[in-house]
């Protein structure tokens, strides 16, 4: 499948078969992602993959500030990513000096968006779905999976194999999001 297609085709999926992805699979997946662009390639996107049932149920219950839509979603997903970056890197010239634009840390959550993007890229490649979860409890997520203290969540993915594909979502036309400077 190339490129173009697989950004036009790819889709958030919430609905899963009750089948998991096998581990090998989803190594395949992250070992493409790692190839995502980062400030000064210091590479700060982290994946913890969670396919036992009772931490997803944990992660539904406990990980998503109650928001429903995602409780109902993780409620039936047979794997979930946690995506994390390792705080502190992302805009710095060097890893100990300070921030060199106006952006600061924002950077990180730009890498870590980068990085998330290649990844449901690569899983849609491998034939696995995934939907992003952005109203989530870091904190909360943390504790649940473990994460190491320099390390902050960015966000949950869901993924399986598909139940369904879903049709694709209304796009605002090319001249309302496009502009050209003009001399």
């Amino acid at each position: 499948m190339d490129a173009i297609t697989m950004i036009k085709e790819r889709r958030s999926v919430r609905n899963f078969k009750k089948k998991k992805v096998d581990r090998e699979t989803m190594k395949e997946i992250v070992s493409i992602s790692r190839w995502a662009p980062s400030w000064a390639n210091y590479q700060i996107a982290r994946y913890t993959l969670v396919d036992n049932g009772e931490t997803i149920k944990k992660l539904a219950t406990d990980g998503v500030k109650g928001f429903v839509y995602n409780i109902n979603t993780l409620k039936n997903a047979p794997g979930v990513a946690v995506l994390s970056f390792v705080k502190g890197k992302s805009g710095k010239l060097d890893e100990d000096g300070e921030y060199a634009t106006s952006k600061a840390n924002v950077w990180e959550v730009f890498d870590a968006g980068i990085a998330c993007q290649t990844f449901c890229l690569a899983a849609y490649a491998k034939g696995v779905a995934t939907c992003v979860m952005g109203v989530i409890d870091d904190d909360s997520i943390s504790e649940i999976v473990g994460l190491p203290d320099n390390e902050t969540v960015a966000a949950l993915i869901v993924y399986g194999y598909e139940e369904g594909h879903p049709g694709p979502t209304p796009r605002k036309d090319v001249d309302d999001i496009m502009r050209f400077v003009e001399a």
